[in-house]
């Protein structure tokens, strides 16, 4: 008797249960209303921060310094302005929401600090990043969106480079995975791989959430594969081992480097749609000044996010054939699609296995579950194992 791969699909995601699958439904759904919810948010906060004039009293009083302390000042007023005027939506949408669901087990004041440790980075970072995007509105004139968005890349890339060694230790600690057959096998798949063993960690995830996840991050001599505590607590040796192949893929294929350039031809797309949009709509915010006066900075932002939305379905379908990519480099690698699909439905408790065609094509930045399960039933029916 031949396999069944469609039966075997369905037997993996019907033996979530039903409530588990509605639960799982209406936390999607309710994610895809918070993203538009928060645009309308984003909106009052811009309105807010223009209409009060805050940013051009700051702009004022810092008119007799530099052009670089003036637009850093000005950044880091809107990012701390902005943060405490949307805190109660971030404790709602970031932390209440998440621990009604189950998804997140994390103390109030402990997601508060952090959140005021990501504001200081942000300050810090996002100053630096406008400083030069000002200086690129004024010197570059009508091609600075050209210029901003190369710039971005260039950015985004010291990020990966700093990021995973310097920023994500002081929000999670990163440990070697503990010595065992879970270790000896990940450090054999990294060997197989090209990839020093000295570069896959595991890390206390559970301390923000309850999600089954593993990630790959970074660049040059700063990449890394990481996994959750949740996920290897959760795991049968099959499915790290299945999940390792896919984290592995996503390094080996060059992945990150694809992100990179995705992030600049967007930025790109937006910068210059902004510049063409900026003073109609800044007109409805009531901002007078041109795009080029960082006082509108909070309209810039808003319009850039409105772009986002629109961009959103090119982004997720890309990052979508990045993740089946992966799926099938773990394949080949390790031939585990039973380790994978069970790998799989363990995180379709934050994702709804079964989404629309439209609803997976305009917010799913990795495919269905039941896609993915499919895929990996099929794989078994065509490379059995052994």
């Amino acid at each position: 008797m031949s396999f069944d791969a469609e039966a075997a699909t369905a037997a993996y995601i019907d033996g979530l249960g039903e409530e588990t699958l509605a639960q799982a439904a209406a936390y999607t759904t309710g994610n895809q209303w918070l993203m538009l919810w928060g645009l309308f948010v984003s909106a009052v906060i811009t309105l807010i921060i223009v209409r009060t004039g805050v940013l051009s009293k700051t702009s004022d009083k810092l008119a007799s310094r530099g052009f670089v302390v003036r637009v850093f000042s000005i950044s880091a007023v809107f990012l701390v302005v902005s943060s405490l005027l949307e805190m109660p939506w971030s404790i709602f949408n970031g932390w209440w929401r998440e621990t009604q669901y189950g998804r997140t087990s994390q103390p109030l004041m402990d997601f508060l600090g952090q959140g005021l440790l990501a504001l200081a980075i942000s300050v810090l970072l996002v100053g630096i990043f406008f400083v030069a995007i000002y200086a690129f509105i004024q010197k570059a004139k009508k091609l600075w969106w050209l210029w901003g968005g190369a710039f971005t890349g260039v950015f985004t890339a010291a990020l990966m480079v700093i990021g995973p060694t310097y920023i994500a230790p002081l929000f999670n600690d990163y440990q070697p995975v503990p010595p065992g057959e879970v270790r000896d096998a990940m450090e054999a798949m990294a060997v197989e791989a090209g990839i020093p063993t000295d570069r896959i960690f595991m890390y206390d995830g559970s301390r923000q959430s309850n999600n089954f996840t593993a990630n790959v991050a970074g660049i040059g001599g700063a990449a890394r594969i990481a996994i959750s505590d949740v996920a290897l607590d959760e795991a049968t040796l099959d499915e790290v081992k299945a999940v390792t192949g896919h984290e592995v893929g996503h390094y080996v294929l060059g992945h990150v480097w694809d992100g990179v350039l995705l992030t600049i031809i967007v930025v790109m797309a937006s910068f210059f749609i902004a510049d063409k949009a900026f003073n109609p709509v800044a007109r409805l915010f009531n901002a007078r000044e041109d795009i080029g006066d960082p006082t509108t900075l909070p309209v810039l932002l808003f319009l850039v996010g409105v772009i986002g939305m629109f961009t959103q379905p090119m982004t997720n379908t890309l990052s979508r054939m990045n993740e089946t990519e992966a799926d099938h480099y773990s394949y080949e690698m390790v031939n585990l699609p039973d380790g994978m699909a069970s790998a799989l439905v363990k995180t379709a408790e934050y994702r709804n296995p079964r989404p629309g065609t439209l609803e997976e094509w305009l917010f799913y930045t990795h495919p269905s579950v039941e896609r993915r399960v499919r895929a990996a039933m099929e794989w078994k029916a065509n490379q059995p194992k052994g």
